[in-house]
């Protein structure tokens, strides 16, 4: 063995890359061990791969497998594969030239002669290794080639302008990487770091990684499997090492696509939402992998914001990713991942609708509010998401469930829209006036009990050609001249005038006009908004958390109704008491319309209110 020491130089190139490398390169400094656990993992693929065509290889008994030792004392991280090791000008070519990747070269080998199948190799880019110099001040490395005839070798460098080559010990066949690790970096010494890194992005490289003898990476990879190789117990405990969870997932989704992109998926919905409960909101929680690599974890862009709570992984062979693998370039290829994913998702959830419907309505309890954020915010995929919304409504029992399908297939022949009614509860939407009409056709109604309901219907407008009217509509119009004919007991229209009139009087500006009402049957009053509906102003009043900032509203009176009759006699009489008993009317129709009114004033008048009714 030659005990020559051969010197050389980087080239200019390679010391700036090493600058850039080292300073500017990587936010994260851990992430040096996922480059270099994927240059051995490279290593190993490759040998794997000549064991199957090639005769005559070193060590080929070898186990397959990557061993890092720390030792905390002399503050050093060794990093060991017994992959393809390196000639003497394979180091050179590969480590001594500017981004000079031994695996695209490997890859343009076997494409030449036509053979690449079965074939899983990581690196890209050819720079990862540099990345070593983060953290280590010098970096030996010893190899031998998997060539029969080959020798061993010792590489050594301070990364600052050179490196030396000196021929080394016959050794097993693959590569050890020793990092001499700079004094701010001794962490990645110590056991539990580097543990603790290779589980963060490392953990589902298809080879045994051992940091200090213990095996490191014990769960599988499970979205490049089978779904046939795959148990219901495989899943969930993937579920829980994947989402750091207890239970097991509520679904999940499970697959591969080579279009229009190369990809496998493996989604879970968790059992709860704990953002329902108040925990504050849910971080996204699928993760973005290359080759069983992870590129970025929990990410905020290969899926829309109103599917955080997914968890899982996402795996694509074409991601191009830049130099350091932290992130993406090419904005267009992860729109067409996020719409890819997101559109199997939906059409998922949409089979479940069908084919597990307590199960569908399990998750729509508890998850709904994201598919409505989703429906009201993304425009790409509304159309889908709206199938799957559902609604209680006034031909349901309570806790029966409707999609807007559902409700159009069974529409009166002489109805026109979908008709819906927001409140905060099926009760309260019953006892209040805005059903009677409605109920007096025989129409059905939609029951909304959130704010964002409204939103989207109103964004939407309409359904498979139907438009979508809300029954506290202003100017809501059911397709007759008259919605309702003029009861025979009715005040005259002369005196419905003079009430109108009077009643704007003397509410003043807390209504912008006074009607008689087609929409009334056992109801004295009810009132409308007259810039939408009521439900954009009781989400008004709870943002503001202000009565007067309901605004004014249209009232509308029912001619026939009794309370009113008496009031118009109190007003013709000039009763002084009349002025408060229209004052009652208002806010009690305002009550019932969900919107929060000022006590104080309501508790002296009704007083006075009983007071006359007692004496």
């Amino acid at each position: 063995m030659s005990t020559a020491v051969e010197t050389k130089e980087f080239q200019t190139e390679i010391r700036q890359l090493l600058d850039i490398v080292i300073h500017s390169l990587y936010t994260e400094r851990e992430i040096f061990l996922r480059e270099l656990v994927s240059n051995a993992a490279d290593a190993m693929e490759k040998v794997r791969y000549t064991l199957l065509t090639e005769s005559g290889v070193k060590d080929k008994d070898a186990a397959l497998e990557i061993q890092i030792d720390t030792d905390d004392s002399a503050h050093t991280l060794t990093i060991t594969d017994t992959g393809v090791g390196m000639t003497k000008e394979e180091l050179v070519e590969n480590i001594g030239t500017i981004a000079h990747s031994g695996s695209k070269e490997f890859i343009k080998h076997l494409s030449s002669k036509g053979d690449q199948k079965d074939l899983n190799l990581i690196g890209q880019f050819g720079v990862g290794f540099y990345s070593a110099f983060m953290v280590a001040d010098k970096v030996t490395i010893h190899t031998r080639s998997y060539h029969q005839e080959g020798k061993g070798y010792v590489w050594e460098s301070d990364g600052v302008g050179s490196y030396t080559i000196t021929e080394g010990e016959d050794r097993v066949r693959g590569t050890k990487m020793v990092l001499h690790l700079k004094e701010d970096a001794h962490e990645f010494a110590k056991e539990e770091t580097i543990k603790r890194v290779i589980k963060q992005y490392s953990s589902f490289v298809p080879y045994p990684i051992t940091v200090n003898g213990q095996k490191v990476n014990t769960v599988d990879a499970l979205w490049t499997k089978n779904k046939s190789e795959i148990s219901d117990n495989d899943y969930t405990e993937f579920y829980k090492f994947i989402a750091n969870a207890f239970d097991e997932p509520l679904f999940r989704l499970h697959f591969s696509s080579d279009a229009p992109l190369n990809i496998n998926t493996l989604l879970f919905v968790p059992k709860e939402n704990f953002e329902q409960f108040g925990f504050g909101r849910t971080e996204p929680g699928v993760s973005l992998y290359c080759k069983k690599v992870l590129i970025q974890e929990k990410s905020p862009l290969v899926l829309p914001e109103w599917l955080r709570f997914l968890r899982g992984v996402i795996d694509s062979e074409e991601l191009p990713l830049n130099i350091s693998r932290e992130t993406m370039q090419d904005s267009a290829l992860v729109s067409k991942l996020n719409k890819v994913v997101t559109s199997r998702f939906i059409k998922f959830l949409d089979g479940q609708s069908t084919s597990e419907p307590e199960k569908f309505k399990e998750f729509w309890e508890k998850f709904n509010f994201y598919l409505k954020e989703g429906a009201a915010n993304d425009l790409t995929h509304q159309k889908e998401l709206i199938k799957l919304l559902r609604f209680e409504s006034s031909s349901t029992q309570p806790g029966e469930l409707i999609s807007l399908a559902d409700y159009a297939g069974r529409m009166k022949e002489d109805q026109s829209a979908i008709y819906y009614v927001n409140g905060p509860s099926r009760e309260v939407i019953e006892s209040g006036p805005y059903l009677e009409i409605f109920k007096n056709k025989g129409f059905e109604v939609i029951y909304t009990y959130a704010a964002i309901d409204d939103y989207i219907f109103g964004a939407i407008r309409e359904y498979e050609g139907k438009r979508l009217i809300s029954a506290d509509e202003a100017d809501l119009n059911l397709g007759d001249t008259e919605q309702q004919s003029r009861s025979e007991d009715a005040l005259s229209e002369e005196d419905v005038l003079a009430l109108t009139n009077w009643l704007k009087e003397v509410l003043g500006s807390k209504v912008t006009e006074v009607r008689e009402s087609k929409r009334l049957v056992d109801s004295p009053a009810v009132v409308l908004s007259p810039y939408g509906t009521n439900s954009m102003q009781r989400m008004m009043q709870l943002v503001n958390k202000d009565f007067n900032s309901v605004g004014p509203s249209v009232l509308e009176i029912n001619s026939a109704h009794p309370m009113i009759k008496r009031l118009d006699t109190a007003r013709k009489n000039e009763d002084a008491f009349a002025k408060v008993a229209a004052e009652q009317i208002f806010e009690n129709a305002q009550i019932a319309a969900g919107l929060i009114i000022d006590p104080r004033g309501m508790v002296n008048r009704l007083n006075e209110i009983l007071e006359r009714a007692l004496g």
